[in-house]
């Protein structure tokens, strides 16, 4: 790279020929005005004409104590092949399956695609969701009223924490409080996101919050009610319910939400609408339903931010979905059949691991080709599996929600 500071002058002047250019140079600039130039007198001062420029966008605030977006035109710009945060580098790469129907988490060895261990837990986990720090794996026992924490460095299950009804967790983007889905008690609780102890308790008047997703600000969030068909739309610092609406489809069941990487649009995979609505969440006006399959239930973003896959789980197949220009483009059949659930990419990208739950498996696919790698036998009921660790600064909770 050029010097800066160079004077083509070993005295550290200009040299004669410098000046001569300086002074020819200064010439030109004196007959382009409209006065004269003389000596070192300087012209008279003229304003230039107004320069037209684009309105530039103010940048809209985020939640308070928020990391702010990487790129605002990809809310998934932290979570590329490969960027594991420093915290996370050194844990091993494992795939933790929560069995509901044998209170055990299986432990995974995702190169041997076999069963390294399985952890007694407790009654009904149903997912198994990092921290927003990303140092703790959370299981959340649903029936047992309790959270197993589970160290990811170790592997070591600690001494469970009291909470009632924790049947999915989220983290608020800014790392200040745990939302546990209380999807019997009909509650949103607000807790302190290490010792668990409540900070604040939401009732809803819809059944079965289970899923959500954080807007770009950190500002809102959007949650399914599966029981009753609803969405709700809640204020993240005023930890207050501000939208509710029922989806218009007779026997709605919404599963999994997930946000488009430019985040605009809203996805809410639909179980018994076998597809996923699509959604403005700013103006959380009425959605319009996309056909999938048979039973939609989970939705993960590529590591490209490209394309979605959805996890259809009455037909056994997954979904792709193109965010550019919303359609779908492809399905991939698990070989053999199966019934694909909750699950996550591994840290390349390359593979989608996902449970069956109804099959007591896991299935491995590749993302590539779609084809299955392996169907790995685990405990009965598996359901949210956590791919661990992942790329990303921090998780907002549920199987592996990064930013």
């Amino acid at each position: 790279m050029a010097d800066r500071n160079r004077t083509d002058s070993p005295t550290g002047f200009p040299s004669r020929g410098l000046r001569h250019r300086a002074a020819a140079l200064l010439a030109v600039a004196c007959a382009l005005v409209a006065a004269g130039c003389s000596g070192g007198t300087k012209p008279a001062a003229q304003s230039p004409p107004p320069v037209e420029r684009a309105p530039v966008k103010a940048a809209k605030p985020g939640l308070p104590g928020m990391p702010p977006l990487l790129d605002d035109r990809d809310l998934y710009a932290a979570d590329r092949p490969g960027r594991l945060a420093p915290q996370v580098k050194g844990y091993p790469s494992r795939i933790y399956v929560p069995n509901t129907g044998s209170d055990t988490v299986s432990v995974i060895d995702p190169k041997t695609y076999k069963v390294m261990e399985t952890i007694p837990v407790g009654v009904q986990p149903q997912h198994v969701v990092p921290s927003w720090d990303m140092k703790t794996l959370w299981v959340n026992n649903n029936r047992g009223h309790d959270l197993t924490p589970i160290d990811p460095a170790t592997g070591k299950a600690g001494k469970r924490v009291k909470v009632h009804d924790p049947y999915n967790l989220y983290f608020t983007p800014n790392g200040k409080y745990a939302v546990v889905m209380a999807s019997m008690d009909r509650q949103l609780v607000f807790r302190d996101p290490h010792s668990m102890e409540i900070r604040k308790t939401v009732p809803v008047s819809c059944a079965g919050v289970n899923h959500a997703d954080f807007s770009p600000d950190g500002k809102y969030f959007i949650v399914s009610c599966e029981f009753s068909g609803e969405l709700l739309k809640v204020d993240t610092e005023k930890m207050k319910v501000v939208g509710k609406q029922k989806l218009p489809f007779e026997g709605a069941m919404p599963q999994d939400v997930k946000i488009s990487p430019d985040g605009r649009t809203w996805y809410i995979a639909d179980m018994m609408a076998d597809g996923v609505w699509v959604l403005d969440g700013d103006a959380f006006d009425r959605p319009r339903l996309m056909p999938t399959g048979k039973g939609a239930h989970g939705l993960y973003v590529s590591r490209d931010s490209k394309i979605m896959y959805i996890s259809n789980r009455g037909e056994g197949s997954i979904s792709l979905l193109d965010f550019k220009t919303g359609a779908l483009s492809g399905k991939w059949h698990i070989r053999g059949g199966g019934s694909p659930d909750m699950g996550g990419l591994s840290t390349d990208g390359k593979v989608l691991w996902l449970s069956g739950r109804y099959h007591s498996e896991v299935y491995a696919l590749d993302t590539r080709t779609g084809k299955t790698l392996a169907k790995i036998p685990v405990g009965q009921g598996p359901h949210g599996l956590a791919v661990y660790p992942q790329p990303g600064r921090y998780s907002l909770g549920h199987t592996g929600v990064f930013r």
